[in-house]
């Protein structure tokens, strides 16, 4: 035991010993405050002015913080700071940050609200779940899953979350330090932030590009599986977030032959799988797997919608046909039952929901509005030439990159509130990509908040916007407001 730092003291002796020991101990306590702490100790290794100067820049002995903790960011959230401070000066935000379909005015229907009400007024709702999820919710998805006609699980292969954050966090704390997740470059910050923390370093990524339509690099993807050992697993996101690209079966399953080949696993973020439109088609995972082991993640915040329940869910596909890959999961259900359980009406509530023959018909209807805004907006923004604009088909964002060279930190827009006017030029003085700086300057002049999208783990400047907005006017005028405020802060340099 180290000099100065007092470890337990051993439990005292029954019977009549008890005060004796009791006198031991405190005089032992009062030995060795008496002896020199680990801070006194240090004097003897630095002069004083060396002490004082440590004293004066570390509060605590030891580094808290990871290196991989830098990794950690979410500007989808942090931009929103900036924009309740203009909403404090008067301005009028138009919120096209974040996927919250609820704060965008979508009216849950009524029979989902009698549910969720009706199981609240049940006493049992309120009770601990078992560790890995209701086994009735489970058997239920498991039954969904093979009626694919794919891989087939049991309800043991299901494992619910608080969330797919939850997830995803802890999915990437289970794995080995060097072990890498390769995944898409623009990226979804949580998966990105969270490998990248997890290895502490730079999130590993393949591209995928806008001049084709956002489809992934196979050639580069493969290339850095092949030549980084430490690669063990493949990340998709179908439909991908922040792009609103839906795969084709072909990509997914040479991605998977990649996973094969090179002795991989796959994790394939879902939560968006029920959410396309324009003639698209998710192809689950379970369907085009194989025999290769891999992970789905799926929710009910954007099925329902219902993104405060927090309740999210992963299944394991294949994980008989590896002891590496098994293990892995078995960490991971283990991890979530340290944790205790995740919430239980949300749970309740999804066999009655998307067992209910009304859900596809709701779910049905949001994709076919999600539709027509996608249409609006390219309507609006597919002529600028400084941009690649791609249409999207899954998911409800689309990310609008500009052209090379377009940006320079010259470009303004004009702002008459010099308050606000201040505020932005304060934030981009030091701006780690030129895609903020437009972004400050679009919420500054127009009230707009939208997401830059080298915050997404990309090298591409642009921006990623949601296509959430329910009233049809609003839409036209952000969108119109977007358009208005690219070219006059393109030509403001000129």
């Amino acid at each position: 035991m180290a000099t100065g730092v007092a470890g337990p003291l051993p439990c005292p002796p029954p019977g009549r010993r008890a005060d004796r020991f009791a006198v031991k101990a405190v005089r032992a306590t009062v030995e060795l405050q008496q002896k020199p702490t680990f801070s006194q100790n240090l004097l003897t290794r630095f002069n004083k002015t060396e002490f004082e100067n440590l004293s004066e820049t570390n509060i605590m002995r030891k580094r808290l913080l990871t290196e991989g903790a830098k990794e950690l960011s979410y500007e989808i959230r942090e931009i929103v700071k900036k924009a309740n401070q203009l909403k404090a000066l008067g301005l009028k935000i138009h919120w096209e940050n974040i996927g919250d379909p609820i704060q965008k005015h979508c009216q849950v229907p009524e029979w989902i609200k009698e549910i969720v009400s009706d199981l609240a007024k049940n006493n049992d709702s309120y009770s601990y779940c078992p560790s890995k999820g209701l086994l009735k919710t489970r058997e239920f998805i498991a039954n969904e899953t093979n009626k694919l006609g794919g891989v087939q699980i049991t309800p043991e292969d299901i494992l619910f979350f608080n969330g797919l954050g939850d997830a995803i966090s802890t999915i990437y704390s289970q794995l080995s330090m060097t072990t890498r997740i390769i995944g898409p470059s623009p990226a979804y910050s949580t998966h990105s932030s969270a490998e990248a923390a997890h290895a502490h370093s730079s999130p590993l990524v393949y591209h995928l590009r806008p001049e084709n339509h956002w489809l992934p690099d196979l050639e580069e993807l493969e290339n850095k599986v092949k030549y980084n050992p430490n690669v063990a697993g493949i990340l998709i996101l179908n439909p991908d977030n922040p792009t609103g690209m839906v795969y084709p079966l072909e990509y997914l399953e040479k991605m998977v032959k990649i996973a094969k080949d090179y002795k991989l696993c796959i994790i394939c973020d879902e939560i968006y799988s029920k959410i396309t439109y324009n003639g698209a088609h998710a192809h689950p995972l379970a369907t085009y797997i194989g025999d290769v082991p891999g992970i789905s993640m799926n929710g009910i915040s954007k099925q329902y919608p219902w993104p405060g329940a927090r309740c999210g869910w992963v299944e394991y596909y294949n994980r008989d046909k590896d002891p590496e890959f098994d293990a892995f999961c078995r960490a991971i259900d283990n991890a979530k039952m340290i944790e205790v359980c995740s919430t239980t009406i949300p749970q309740l509530t999804i066999p009655m929901i998307l067992g209910d023959p009304r859900y596809p018909v709701h779910r049905q209807a949001l994709n076919e509005r999600i539709g027509r805004r996608s249409a609006l907006i390219n309507e609006i923004l597919s002529d600028v030439p400084e941009l690649y604009f791609n249409p999207t088909y899954g998911a409800f964002y689309n990310t609008i990159v500009f052209k090379p060279g377009v940006l320079n930190n010259r470009q303004s827009l004009p702002i008459e509130d010099p308050k606000i006017r201040s505020l932005v030029e304060k934030w981009t003085e030091n701006v780690p990509s030129l895609d903020y700086r437009f972004v400050y300057y679009l919420l500054a002049a127009t009230g707009v908040c939208v997401v830059p999208i080298s915050s997404f783990c990309s090298e591409l400047q642009g921006f990623r916007i949601t296509l959430l907005e329910e009233d049809e006017d609003e839409l036209r005028l952000v969108f119109t407001k977007i358009r208005d405020a690219i070219k006059a802060y393109v030509a403001s340099a000129n």
